[in-house]
Order: C-alpha cells, then sequence, then structure tokens
C-alpha cells in the first residue's frame, strides 16, 4: 500500500524543520548564516526526497533497502531539525533579548545535538551503546594524541570567545605584528593589517604567548598613548617649550586625537647641545596611526618656528665662503622682496612710505600654523597683527547664546588683528587654520616708531579701522542687535583716533 509521506510517522520531524527553516529565513541573519541556510536547505530537500523514493519503492525494491532508505532520511531530517533550531535559538531568538554567545560555543552545541541524534538512532536500531561508549573512547584518546595542535587550536578559539578577552573589531598588537581582528575561527583568529594584508593567527599561539590590545573599548577612556619625540636647544627653557607645545596640541583641531587625557611634554633627556622632550598623546583609533603622528609632529613644528624656536640637529655643513656669502645675500633679498609685497596689500599701510614700509617689512616675524590650529581667540587680547601669505582660514564669532557662526573664509593676502594692533581691543573672532598657513606677525613695538614719527597716521587709519569694524558688524548682522547685551555700535572715525593716540601713548 502507498503512504503519503505527510501522513507517515515521520511527519513531524519533516513540519519541525520547515517552521524553524521559516523563523530563520525571516530572522536578522547575518550573510555568512544566510549562506548556510541554503547549504541547509539543499540537504533538507535532498532528505526529503530520499524519504519520498523510500516510501514510493516499497512495491518496487525489497522491503529492506526502503527501510534503509526510510532510516537515512529520518537521521538527516533530525539532523536539519537540530541545525534550523541552533539558528532560530542562537542567531534569531537570543539576539532579540540582547543576548548574545560566542558563535565557537553555538556551534559546539549543536555538534553535541548532532551525536546526542545519532546515539538515539542508533539505540533504537538495538546497536548497544555501552560498547560503542567504549571503542569511541580509544579513538578519542588516540585522535587526541595525534591532533594535539589542532585540538589546541579549537580550545584556545573557545576560550578567546569564551571570556571576552578578544573580540572581533579589536585592534591587537604580537611582537611586530599588529592588525584588526576580523574572525575567530575554530582554528584560528584572523587579522587584517594596516597594508591590508590577512595574516591567520593560530589560536593556540595567541593563547600560549602575549598580545597586546589597543585602544580597548572597554576601558573608561579608550586610547593608545604615542610618544613623539623632539630636540630643542639648551638656551631655550625647558618650561617654556612645554607650556608652547602642550597648549597648541590642546587647542589644534588634531583629527584622531584625544582630548582627554589630555596631551602633556615632558623633557625626557639631555644630549650634546640639546635637550630631548617627548609630546605623549592618546589615539583614539589605532589605524592611521603614522598620519596622527605626522599631523603632531607639524603642529610641533609650526609652534615651535612661530616662537623663534629651532630644532636642535647635528649641523655639519661646510660653505664655500664666496659663493655661501653670495647665497646668503641672495635669499635675503627675495624674502625682502616677498615681505614688501605682503605690506603693499595691506590697506592700513597704504599711505605709508617706501622708507617705513622697508623698517616695517624688517620687523616681521615668520608665524607658520598647522591645519587646526587656532591663531588668533575671540577675546583674546593681543598686540600684533597677521598677514596671510600662504593657506587658508575660517574667521568664527561666537554670539552670546546660541552656537558659533562662520563669518568668513580668508587667503592670501588677507589680514586680520589689525584693530588689536592699533588700539589694543580684544579680537572679535576666533581664526583657525583650515590648511597649512604662513603668515608674518607684525607687533606693536614695530609700529611703535612709526607713529609717533607721525602722530597724524592716527587720523588717517582711524577710518580704516571704521570701515572693518563695520564689516564685523555686517557678519554679525544674524544675532540681534542689543541682545543679552550685545553692543552693536560702531564707534566713530574721531572716537578710534582717540583710542590709537591712546594706545601709543601720543596724547
Amino acid at each position: 500500500m502507498l503512504r503519503i509521506p505527510f501522513l507517515s510517522p515521520e511527519a513531524p520531524l519533516a513540519i519541525i524543520a520547515v517552521t524553524l527553516l521559516l523563523i530563520v529565513i525571516f530572522g536578522p541573519l547575518k550573510p555568512m548564516r544566510r549562506s548556510l541556510i541554503n547549504t541547509s536547505v539543499f540537504f533538507f530537500a535532498c532528505l526529503l526526497g530520499d524519504l519520498l523514493a523510500g516510501l514510493l519503492s516499497g512495491g518496487v525494491t525489497s522491503k529492506a533497502a526502503a527501510g534503509w532508505l526510510r532510516q537515512l532520511a529520518v537521521f538527516g531530517e533530525g539532523l536539519a531539525v537540530i541545525r534550523f533550531a541552533g539558528l532560530a535559538f542562537f542567531n534569531v531568538a537570543l539576539p532579540r533579548i540582547n543576548l548574545r554567545i560566542s558563535g565557537i560555543l553555538a556551534d559546539i552545541l549543536v555538534i553535541i545535538g548532532y551525536i546526542g541524534w545519532g546515539f538515539f538512532r542508533l539505540n533504537l536500531a538495538g546497536v548497544e551503546l555501552s560498547h560503542l561508549f567504549a571503542t569511541s573512547a580509544i579513538l578519542t584518546a588516540v585522535l587526541a594524541i595525534s591532533m594535539q595542535d589542532t585540538l589546541g587550536n579549537l580550545l584556545g578559539g573557545l576560550a578567546l570567545q569564551m571570556d571576552n578577552s578578544l573580540e572581533i573589531g579589536d585592534w591587537i598588537k604580537i611582537d611586530d605584528l599588529s592588525g584588526q581582528v576580523t574572525d575567530i575561527q575554530w582554528r584560528f583568529t584572523a587579522l587584517l593589517t594596516r597594508n591590508g594584508e590577512k595574516v591567520v593567527v593560530p589560536n593556540s599561539q595567541l593563547m600560549k604567548g602575549r598580545y597586546y590590545v589597543l585602544c580597548d573599548k572597554h576601558q573608561p577612556h579608550p586610547g593608545w598613548r604615542r610618544s613623539i619625540g623632539f630636540n630643542v636647544d639648551l638656551a631655550v627653557p625647558p618650561g617654556q617649550v612645554i607650556h608652547l607645545v602642550e597648549r597648541d596640541i590642546a587647542e589644534a583641531s588634531i583629527a584622531n586625537l584625544a582630548q582627554q587625557p589630555a596631551p602633556n611634554c615632558v623633557l625626557m633627556d639631555f644630549g650634546p647641545g640639546y635637550a630631548h622632550y617627548a609630546l605623549r598623546y592618546w589615539l583614539i583609533n589605532p589605524l592611521p596611526d603614522d598620519v596622527t603622528d605626522s599631523d603632531v609632529r607639524v603642529h610641533i613644528l609650526a609652534t615651535l618656528q612661530r616662537n623663534g624656536i629651532r630644532l636642535a640637529t647635528d649641523d655639519h655643513t661646510i660653505h664655500l665662503i664666496e659663493e655661501g656669502a653670495k647665497h646668503r645675500a641672495e635669499v635675503e633679498v627675495r624674502e625682502m622682496q616677498r615681505r614688501l609685497r605682503a605690506i603693499n596689500a595691506v590697506e592700513l599701510f597704504a599711505r605709508l612710505a617706501d622708507s617705513e614700509k622697508q623698517y616695517l617689512a624688517q620687523r616681521l616675524t615668520k608665524a607658520p600654523f598647522a591645519r587646526g590650529d587656532i591663531i588668533t581667540r575671540q577675546g583674546a587680547i593681543a598686540h600684533w597683527l597677521y598677514i596671510m601669505v600662504s593657506g587658508e582660514a575660517e574667521a568664527w564669532w561666537q554670539p552670546p547664546e546660541g552656537p558659533r557662526r562662520l563669518l568668513e573664509k580668508r587667503g592670501p593676502g588677507s589680514v586680520f588683528g589689525e584693530i588689536g594692533l592699533m588700539t589694543g581691543a580684544p579680537r572679535r573672532a576666533t581664526v583657525i587654520a583650515s590648511t597649512d598657513v604662513e603668515t608674518y606677525r607684525l607687533d606693536k613695538e614695530g609700529f611703535q616708531a612709526i607713529i609717533e614719527q607721525r602722530p597724524e597716521l592716527a587720523d588717517s587709519l582711524s577710518g580704516i579701522l571704521e570701515r572693518r569694524l563695520q564689516r564685523f558688524a555686517e557678519l554679525e548682522q544674524g544675532y540681534s542687535a542689543g541682545q543679552n547685551g550685545l553692543d552693536q555700535r560702531i564707534p566713530g572715525s574721531a572716537a578710534i583716533g582717540r583710542k590709537i593716540r591712546e594706545f601709543f601713548g601720543l596724547d
């Protein structure tokens, strides 16, 4: 008599398998698990076909052959049910209640289910399990001795995922190798280096040896401390170097550099004619380590240069006297011409005589800034101005309430700080270098001698400053006049002229 598969005693297994399969298919699984489902579904379909063939072949082949086909299909269906149940429980049910276990542990539990199902079917078939256990114990001992390294890797992978000492996404360092953990398998752990190389590290090596987890995300302030060394002449006071470098790095906008813990500069050692310093900062992401180190070095060098501090290096240069003197003279002429071009571009100095411009050019000081450096800070009092000769910067204004506003972007030829130079007034905006910037700085002392000889310049320059203040007022119009005590009134040229005279002591 022909039996329909879904009316047979094995039908519940197929129904359970299909139900679990639907749960898994519509659950949030990773792509790798999706491929596992495809393989399992193909296997399950083959088993159903085998079962159907066994049921239909009752009248064609012997009952023994049909029985073997049915038993094989039932055993395979059980394996499929266990696989689908594992996927549904570990990858669908547990994540929905925010519980996750390691992939290796889930695989072990599924394998234990396979073994239990196998023993159960063998017991139903009349196999004596006690003899089977004795034989399997001997085989297990032989396999354990012959596969020590493999078992070490398997147990190592299980231990790594069980104790959470290493997780996917962690950056680790092993001797001279460092990379990001991309996968933890039974036998190995895969790392992706900064060069794009996939490195396979046996799990037993990780368990036996020592490795470093960089920027441990379980720490209050995840980060990796880096150290940048540099040498400065012994004539420079260490306190000055430390203060300048720490302040610049703390205020600069450097990508991937943590503000907490704050960067600190320390005096490490002394050498022949120099002091060795180290700036220590915390890196947020280990991937761009060299790039961030480079950015920090650029800021250190720019800070030292604009404060007239030279890096100490071994200097063994040999010059031919005639050619050396000629070369230096040419360099000085080119530099003076460059400074005069910068001064001529400033409206404030347009009415000065050529000799006075020459005098100012000699008083200019180079002041480089690295990208992200704060050139001037709103509210600060500084009696100098900057003439930008290369690069780009942004002027930001912080109103009494609300977020700061971008006033304007400035490029080569721009001048800022002229109001502070002429009147001593606080800075009206914060100027930040958006690229590496090269400027010339002119201090109050550099302009003092000129205006003392020509006091009438105070009145002629006041009109220029009045227009400059009016420009700031126009840029700040987005904020209501008079709100929260904000004074939008612009002093007239006469009042500005009096401030200039008072500031330079002309009255």
